[in-house]
């Protein structure tokens, strides 16, 4: 049955949803309408983006509740607005790398620069994969430097705390890690989004552990007012509310994700990001502190 909601769900991406809807050349109220012609040939480029965006979409649900903004993007908004290059560093372990993934085109950083070009075709994006599979915060604050400030990005999407949890680590120590490089990155004038750990069976074994490490970052990202995407609700409402078996995205290792695993990971994210900058863009008032989506 839920091998047949995700054929259904695939079917579902034939017709565009308000999800999928690119606003991106939407017009700011100073500017002047423009003449029949004009519009026309807007509605067609929109047309075009939004079908190519479909196409390169995974049969993939969001949980139900829908999806609020992770929060102000306010260096990707304005490099984006001024047509100034971008620059997204993924900083991570093996499930920033891609690990479990049949290639690195499908792992979730490239998917994810897959989904803001299409989404942004004008824009020169580039999304930097810093995995190193292994590592958790006190190996990452070793390389923060060299692999992610040395590149002056506009936005880190920080994956932490899964390999923190198999090591019996505790969330207390990693939380002053994390906190630390959170307060580099922003003295680097870099926006910020965390990842949290994965839902998984090797990581439910630990339940109590995640549960604590979860807390500890989503604490964290609330008293420094940055974004996070809260992976390990979103996985868990694919298992427990879309009966997905963990077959359909996770690997035979019980931890690292699948192609569509990543890929939906990735789509999500992406969406996320893309609403927030947008709000930015548009002139929407977005509040400063955390806002990330859950499951109701």
């Amino acid at each position: 049955m839920a091998r047949a909601q995700v054929a259904a769900a695939q079917a579902a991406t034939t017709e565009p949803n308000r999800n999928d809807l690119d606003i991106a050349s939407l017009h700011d109220k100073t500017v002047q309408p423009k003449g029949l012609a004009g519009r026309a040939l807007d509605k067609a480029k929109q047309a075009v983006k939004q079908a190519g965006d479909i196409l390169g979409r995974v049969p993939c649900l969001a949980p139900k509740g829908g999806v609020k903004s992770m929060g102000s993007l306010p260096h990707v908004a304005q490099k984006l607005i001024d047509n100034r290059p971008v620059v997204i560093v993924a900083f991570g372990s093996s499930s920033t790398q891609g690990y479990g993934s049949s290639s690195p085109a499908y792992n979730y950083p490239n998917r994810l620069a897959a989904q803001l070009r299409r989404h942004y075709p004008s824009a020169d994006i580039t999304v930097i994969n810093s995995g190193k599979g292994g590592e958790d915060a006190p190996e990452m604050m070793a390389r923060l430097k060299g692999t992610v400030l040395d590149a002056k990005p506009d936005l880190v999407i920080w994956q932490v705390g899964t390999n923190a949890i198999l090591r019996n680590l505790d969330p207390t120590e990693t939380g002053k890690l994390v906190e630390e490089g959170i307060n580099a990155i922003q003295a680097a004038g870099s926006d910020i989004v965390l990842v949290d750990p994965q839902y998984a069976p090797r990581v439910n074994e630990r339940g109590e552990s995640a549960g604590k490490m979860i807390k500890a970052l989503g604490r964290l990202a609330e008293l420094r007012h940055i974004g996070v995407f809260p992976r390990f609700q979103v996985m868990k409402d694919w298992h427990e509310q879309q009966a997905l078996p963990f077959d359909t995205f996770v690997i035979a290792d019980g931890l690292h994700m699948n192609d569509w695993g990543y890929a939906c990971f990735a789509q999500l994210l992406g969406d996320d990001i893309i609403r927030s900058v947008e709000q930015i863009r548009l002139g929407v008032a977005v509040p400063a502190d955390v806002r990330a989506y859950r499951p109701m």
